[in-house]
């Protein structure tokens, strides 16, 4: 198991400001191999960017703006990240999505600036990064207009139920699963929803630094998610799918490195 790649890693995030090599160091010496940082707005996108560009085959990044921040976003912002998307470094449009949990962003300005990432996607021919919370129906129903696009898509940290990842599954998408399945009490619905996902669909991530796995042996002293507990994410969706831990690990692998083209 020496070849996980972490879709999801927030590796920008001021809590990483001082060891961010030394986080990537210890999450290869378990097997984490290849990091995704993840780009929210069109400013930490361009951080992403810079950063992952220094690391070539080891960091990549996406570019695109969370709903949360929908409500800033204009024309430029579009064109911006298409500029960004043309760095070889840059393998997915995203995070973009809905997120009706909070509503940092009102509903329509999300569903709007949403819909224009994915048209950005399909004109560069490029995945999207999606983010969804309390918005399944939403979501849905603006992947469906662009069937070719959903069959591009991976819903990221992924939380809802067996029913929801089913309905995507239907579209063609991927779904990205995190240390929210290690936590035996609020991720009940995500435990069954994992059972229904195929290899051939499935990424693993950390979203670090959050979303600490809650089920290791041995808690850490700050509870600062990293690459290097990925392990335990993928062991605990083996003992959920009762499958073999390498077996899914080269699955997953294979999955990701053909969704993202590295």
């Amino acid at each position: 198991m020496d070849n996980l790649i972490d879709i999801g890693i927030n590796l920008m995030h001021p809590s990483f400001k001082k060891d961010k090599e030394n986080v990537i160091k210890e999450g290869k010496n378990v097997g984490v191999k290849q990091y995704i940082i993840t780009g929210t707005t069109l400013n930490s996108s361009k951080i992403a960017k810079d950063y992952a560009e220094k690391f070539p085959n080891l960091l990549y990044s996406t570019a695109g703006v969370h709903p949360h921040n929908a409500k800033n976003c204009d024309e430029n912002t579009i064109n911006e990240l298409e500029k960004l998307s043309k760095f070889d470094c840059v393998v997915a449009i995203g995070e973009c999505g809905l997120d009706y949990n909070r509503n940092f962003s009102p509903p329509k300005d999300q569903r709007i600036w949403f819909e224009k990432q994915v048209k950005l996607a399909q004109k560069l021919d490029m995945p999207l990064f999606l983010h969804e919370r309390e918005a399944h129906e939403d979501l849905f129903k603006i992947l469906e207009k662009y069937p070719e696009m959903a069959q591009k898509s991976v819903v990221h940290c992924f939380t809802g139920t067996a029913e929801e990842a089913q309905n995507y599954l239907d579209l063609g998408c991927y779904i990205g699963i995190t240390g929210w399945v290690c936590d035996m009490k609020r991720g009940k619905s995500l435990q069954d929803a994992v059972k229904v996902i195929p290899p051939e669909k499935m990424m693993i991530e950390t979203d670090a630094p959050f979303l600490i796995p809650k089920n290791l042996k041995e808690k850490p002293k700050k509870n600062r998610n990293e690459p290097k507990y990925l392990p335990q994410v993928l062991k605990t969706i083996s003992e959920l799918k009762d499958t073999n831990i390498e077996e899914l690990a080269d699955d997953v692998t294979k999955t990701t490195k053909s969704f993202f083209k590295i």
